[in-house]
């Protein structure tokens, strides 16, 4: 089952094609290639229509941090009463998106590139990357995590530290490894995620929704057992 997950972008359309362009340049030639000119070339656009858009450099970076960030949806529907199936689809979503984030060649780009930086007088990459990346995807992540609560669906007196174990249970070590070479392994994002929310849930769910991962337990061993048999 997959959430209906609406997310609604900052940019339309043209800047989107605009920054997904900036980045692919970013990936395959490092920040030296993201200049105004090879941009405004590539993306088939004035420098003029830049400018307007995205300002100086730091905001054209800035940009390209907060368009790769918006790939990780969450919750965006503010009133919709959640559900534990729901819930439940909204996390493996962030989940799921989160892992194919970070596995990313943009994503470990951009965080290689600020490791390499952060020793410079003057760097705002880091900085960047923090305030319009991590910090936007844990404010959405966040508010799902309210929502859950006020539904009466999880139980937690600290919310930060609720989203801290639900994104370490999610990432663990394994964005460190790839930024360190370990190949991503798309292919089993599916179950890792699926492992991340069943515990988030298992630790914070009220019993409505641990009466839920109950049910699901039982058939899933029925049907295991049926099949084995």
């Amino acid at each position: 089952m997959s959430a209906e997950t609406t997310q609604v972008s900052e940019f339309s359309p043209r800047q989107s094609a605009v920054l997904a362009e900036a980045l692919r340049l970013l990936v395959e030639g490092g920040d030296k290639a993201v200049t105004t000119a090879g941009l405004a070339r590539a993306a088939n656009c004035s420098k003029e229509s830049l400018y307007k858009w995205f300002g100086d450099r730091d905001g054209l970076l800035s940009a390209m941090i907060s368009y790769q960030a918006s790939k990780v949806r969450t919750f965006e529907r503010p009133g919709e009463r959640l559900t534990a199936a729901s819930l439940r689809d909204h996390l493996d979503t962030f989940a799921r998106d989160l892992l194919d984030v970070l596995a990313g060649d943009v994503s470990l780009a951009l965080n290689r590139l600020a490791i390499g930086q952060s020793s410079r007088d003057g760097s705002k990459l880091g900085t960047l990357l923090l305030e319009r990346g991590r910090r936007q995807i844990d404010r959405r992540a966040r508010a799902l995590l309210d929502a859950g609560q006020r539904d009466g669906l999880l139980r937690f007196t600290d919310g930060e530290d609720a989203y801290r174990t639900l994104y370490g249970l999610i990432v663990s070590d394994l964005h460190v490894r790839m930024l360190l070479g370990e190949a991503p392994q798309p292919s089993n994002f599916g179950s890792r995620a699926e492992k991340a929310v069943q515990a988030f849930l298992t630790l914070y769910g009220t019993d409505r929704v641990l009466a839920g991962l109950d049910s699901a337990g039982r058939a899933t061993s029925a049907s295991t057992n049926l099949h084995h048999n």
